[in-house]
Parts: C-alpha cells; structure tokens; sequence
C-alpha cells in the first residue's frame, strides 16, 4: 500500500491533557508506537493560530498518523492556549508567544513525568519562535524549525540558543513568504550549530506529499536515524 496524504498507521493514541504554570489546561494527543517503547519524541509547536494554526495542522498531524509506526517516535501534539481543533480548545487566550512560555514548559513537562525519551522540538512558523525563546530546556535534545519567519523570534534568541549549544535545524522553504534560505543562512550563523536546510520549490506551508515527505525524513534522520529515510509503501 502506497502511503498517501491521508494514510493513518497504526499506533497507541491517547487524548491527553497539559497543565500550565500560570493555571490553564491545554488539550492535545500523544501517538505513541503500537508495541514497545518510543527512540525518541516529538513534541509539535504548531503555527500562528490566528491564522488557522492548531494541532492539526498539516505536517504535524501527519507525522503522528506516520513516525509511530514507521520510525518508532512518539508524537505530542496540543493546542497552544485560546486554540480550537477537533480535540477541543485549549483554556486562555493566545497572547503573542508571550503566554505560550508556559504552554511549552506544560508539554515538556509532561514527557518528563511520563518519561518519554529523547525528546525534540519540531516548530512551524509561529511554532519555531516558541522553539527559540522558550525552548531552551535541559530536557530538550534539539530543534527542528519549519518556516521560520524570525519576526518575535531575533537574532538575540538565535544566539542564545546557539549558546545553548544544542542542535537546531531549520527548513527554509525556496519560496517562503517571510525568510528565505539565503537570508536565513546569514540570520542563524549566530548560532554555529545551526544547519540550515534549503528546499528547493517548498513554500511556507508545505502544500504537497513530496514536501511532507521532505520534511518528515528530515525529522527522522535525527532523531532515529536507523529508521531514515522513511518507506513510501507498506
């Protein structure tokens, strides 16, 4: 069976809660393997909800119904507070990424208490400043940051993650809206670990299976690289 836009693989799914600091409960889903224990977890950090973002939004949502089963990682995906999907909407109101400090120290605390291991940030757009300034956690082993427009996200924030000195990737799309490859090459040079990944043809929101795909092999090659570069057919 080809594996399409709208495959879903098997997997262990829970409709799970997070429990901020400052009071709110945010809704979400873990998707965990369907036999044995994750390699390692992502936890998604979806785009601006003022614009449609949520948890479902397309990429994120696809890599739960695949990187379960396909690459044995655990997906977390919630909704940043005052933020509707079908799982529901979570308590507050969105506050610029000011608020969502907490929203991201709730998830990372949750895969804490529920030890899953190894865990990575993958942010998109308005997800990838959230990333940056409140993502600098000892528990956090990385970033992955799709379409980063670096507008409440600096230069400063780069930096200081580069001091943070964990891996940070970013994938800029040839034709984004906001940031493109070659400025955005210049911009992360202030973090010396940054990689910067170009993708030829790709825009700001991923349109496309090939695009998907780019992506989420990219995710996999770090964090279970055994299982890289992902299978097309099952």
């Amino acid at each position: 069976m080809d594996i399409r836009a709208s495959t879903v693989l098997p997997a262990r799914r829970e409709d799970i809660e997070l429990h901020t600091a400052d009071g709110l409960t945010l809704v979400g889903e873990l998707a965990l393997p369907e036999t044995g224990p994750p390699a390692a977890t992502l936890v998604c950090l979806h785009p601006l909800p003022t614009h449609g973002g949520m948890m479902d939004s397309h990429v994120l949502r696809k890599a739960s119904y695949r990187l379960p089963a396909l690459a044995g990682i655990a997906v977390l995906r919630f909704n940043t507070r005052g933020t509707t999907s079908d799982r529901g909407t979570s308590q507050g109101a969105f506050d610029e990424g000011e608020g969502e400090r907490w929203d991201v120290a709730a998830a990372l605390e949750y895969a804490d208490f529920h030890d899953l291991p190894n865990p990575w940030l993958l942010g998109w757009s308005f997800g990838t400043e959230l990333a940056l300034r409140w993502g600098r956690d000892p528990l956090v082993r990385g970033a992955i940051l799709l379409s980063p427009p670096l507008k409440r996200a600096g230069d400063e924030d780069v930096a200081a993650w580069g001091e943070f000195g964990r891996p940070l990737v970013a994938l800029v799309p040839e034709l984004d809206d906001y940031l493109r490859p070659e400025e955005a090459a210049r911009r992360f040079a202030a973090a010396p670990q940054a990689e910067v990944i170009g993708v030829e043809g790709a825009k700001h929101l991923w349109v496309g299976e090939p695009y998907v795909r780019v992506v989420l092999d990219e995710v996999v090659k770090r964090l279970n690289p055994a299982a890289a570069p992902l299978p097309t057919t099952v």
